[in-house]
């Protein structure tokens, strides 16, 4: 089988969560003996389409413009059993390449029109393949995909083999995403392997792709301080990852949450500590943080019999969390006090390093 992937997104090399998914379903293709190419449209130059028909009168069946759409993607188009068009969610559709992309395969249709359906179309001048439309999505909501779902039935009409839809994508970070997001990954592999035996994904399958492994609850604060700490530090989502930022909590719950994702259970290993916070200053209240058997237990409140104790202004400790100041010189400098084990705050690093 020879497969044709259609990548539209921009930001390959690592950020990309668009590749990534693709670069998962394409190892299961290859893994189940297809042979696939890969082709990146923002490394291309594709023209858009200008309608001006000459495909469907002067030179049927070909494009006026001579470039890499004309001179190269659209023979491997017509030449390819399965064609993957893998695109970011924009504007609740595919990007500009990809949209461009589409519009080029045109001299696939005849002018004439005919009814399928009781629904006016064109008829077909070439074979092509069959499609499966891979999108990915900032928003936990599947709906968020609800309008391209719709696009890509209505444009491939009988020649959509499947959807893969990945909401909360850019939440998906192999390196620190845990159990379920590798699940996701090896199911977006599989999916690859079935299609290129069967054509189809299983249902089974694809329920793994789509698992809601976040919700907006869990998911917004953390969101709305990333974006909030960009803004106020002047940086792309791409350079925060480069520079190895971290998002500035903005209150005590804002705080537990990030916290909570920082939370490395390898490295607590079997600590059974709890670690008291009582901020001052620009956010005043309490939260504790209850660590056993490698997990962790984030709380508002007061612990009972606490074995850390951290009296803080909160912005000094926001300092610290996002590495802006060094917490053992605001120590040094009486910053903050601290209260019970001094042990445990040598190794605060290690329970929340990620």
């Amino acid at each position: 089988m020879k497969v044709l992937a259609i990548n539209s997104s921009a930001r390959i090399g690592g950020q990309s969560k668009t590749e990534l998914m693709l670069n998962h379903l394409v190892e299961g293709m290859r893994d189940a003996g297809a042979a696939v190419e890969v082709m990146n449209l923002h490394k291309k130059s594709i023209k858009n389409c200008i309608g001006c028909f000459t495909c469907w009168t002067k030179t049927p069946g070909k494009c006026l413009h001579q470039d890499d759409m004309s001179n190269e993607i659209y023979p491997k188009y017509l030449d390819a059993d399965l064609l993957v068009l893998a695109t970011p969610l924009y504007h609740y559709t595919v990007n500009a390449e990809m949209k461009a992309f589409i519009e080029r395969t045109l001299p696939d249709l005849q002018p004439f029109f005919k009814l399928r359906n009781g629904v006016t179309s064109h008829p077909i001048r070439h074979k092509t393949p069959p499609v499966v439309a891979l999108s990915v999505a900032g928003f936990p909501d599947e709906s968020v995909f609800d309008l391209l779902s719709s696009y890509m039935n209505f444009i491939y009409h009988g020649r959509l083999l499947a959807e893969i839809y990945r909401p909360a994508a850019e939440s998906m970070r192999p390196s620190d995403g845990g159990e379920k997001v590798a699940d996701i990954l090896d199911a977006t592999v599989q999916g690859g392997r079935e299609l290129v035996k069967s054509m189809t994904i299983s249902p089974e399958t694809m329920a793994r792709i789509k698992y809601p492994f976040v919700n907006f609850e869990t998911m917004a604060p953390i969101v709305n301080i990333f974006w909030q700490t960009c803004i106020d530090e002047g940086v792309t989502p791409k350079e925060f990852e480069k520079k190895e930022m971290v998002p500035r909590p903005d209150s005590i719950e804002t705080f537990v949450a990030l916290m909570g994702l920082a939370f490395n259970k390898e490295k607590a290993g079997d600590a059974e500590v709890k670690i008291q916070f009582l901020f001052s200053g620009e956010v005043e209240g309490r939260c504790y943080f209850s660590i056993k058997n490698g997990n962790l237990e984030a709380v508002l409140g007061s612990a009972d019999n606490p074995d850390l104790t951290i009296e803080t202004p909160f912005e000094v400790w926001m300092d610290i969390t996002t590495k802006k100041a060094d917490g053992q010189q605001m120590f040094m400098e009486q910053k903050y006090k601290v209260s019970g084990d001094m042990s445990v705050l040598m190794r605060f690093g290690d329970f929340f390093g990620k």
